[in-house]
């Protein structure tokens, strides 16, 4: 499928089928404690217990499923902060295909590690001063590579959907479901999910203040580019949606909101102390935004994507003791 053309609800189906017996079908918690706080029942969906720590497996592993032998035997380049380069490495080792990845220099080192471990090359470069898109683009055009961005391709969107299939498959009747906001696929995806299973539900993106792209863009009608944001969400760290997520969200989502640094520290303690569970700063923007993004969500039934796990353990340490 063409990068340009937009994946439909059958395609998160589809998608499914493909990833069943690669990807985990990752669980869905419940917190009274959250329940109480937040007046609502909430149902939490980890996909910080997704194979590689994310829900970025599931949009890696179907894009990559689906080249041809000599897209395969050239090999793939991403480019990633982080959980897209786990996830392309690991799919990428899974079916033997060789991969490249650049990283911002000063990506999580457990994150860059990881992605060295699952099998691909790192290659680093400075995230204020060069333009990564270009960079890959002219790299994979330069060694005959397969390109599979983290947000704008249509099975890597397809295959992150999967996640909300699976939730509204699990737990029908949601009334409201919050998606944390990156480069937004997860959250395209998830829209899409919900008009093959739950087109009752409301689907939210939630966005750290710093980096409030696709808020500004919703509002806006076009995409809205900013500069580097300054957030300890380092998932949600892009300067702009692409056209291809952009149309379907635009289309489909009638609200993104924002929460601070601070809120999501708070999401994080929350979740080790309470529940038990890693969960990076970016996987926690749901929660914080069905807590704090002004949405009366009083009585309703709402999912929660926790949408990673991934953190350093020594930065993780000191989030939770500020």
């Amino acid at each position: 499928m063409p990068l340009t053309t937009a994946p439909t609800p059958d395609d998160v189906i589809a998608a499914a089928a493909r990833l069943k017996g690669s990807a985990h079908r990752t669980p869905v918690l419940h917190s009274s404690t959250a329940d109480r706080l937040l007046g609502a029942q909430l149902f939490f969906k980890c996909e910080s217990l997704q194979r590689t720590g994310s829900f970025k497996f599931r949009g890696a592993f179907n894009a990559l499923s689906q080249l041809n032998a000599e897209q395969r035997r050239r090999g793939v380049l991403a480019f990633s902060a982080g959980n897209h380069a786990q996830a392309v490495a690991l799919a990428a080792r899974l079916l033997d295909i060789p991969a490249v990845v650049f990283m911002p220099e000063d990506a999580s080192t457990s994150k860059m590690a990881a992605t060295r471990h699952y099998g691909a090359q790192v290659v680093t470069y400075d995230r204020y001063t060069t333009d990564r898109e270009a960079l890959s683009r002219q790299f994979a055009q330069e060694r005959g590579m397969t390109l599979v961005p983290p947000s704008e391709h249509a099975q890597v969107i397809a295959g992150q959907g999967t996640a909300a299939l699976e939730l509204f498959e699990e737990v029908p009747n949601l009334d409201f479901l919050f998606v944390g906001v990156g480069g937004g696929g997860l959250l395209a995806g998830s829209v899409l999910a919900a008009q093959a299973k739950a087109p009752q539900c409301t689907v939210v993106g939630v966005e750290p203040e710093a980096g409030n792209d696709a808020q500004q863009s919703l509002r806006a009608g076009q995409i809205v580019q900013i500069a580097p944001p300054h957030t300890i969400a380092d998932g949600a760290r892009a300067q702009s949606l692409g056209t291809l997520v952009f149309g379907l969200i635009q289309h489909q989502v009638q609200n993104i909101v924002t929460v601070s640094d601070l809120q999501l520290l708070h999401a994080l303690r929350f979740f080790a102390e309470r529940m038990k569970i890693v969960v990076e700063p970016t996987g926690a923007l749901a929660i914080a935004g069905a807590r704090h993004g002004g949405l009366d969500i009083q009585g309703k039934r709402v999912g929660i994507m926790i949408s990673g796990g991934n953190v350093d353990m020594a930065r993780y340490a000191r989030f939770l003791a500020d």
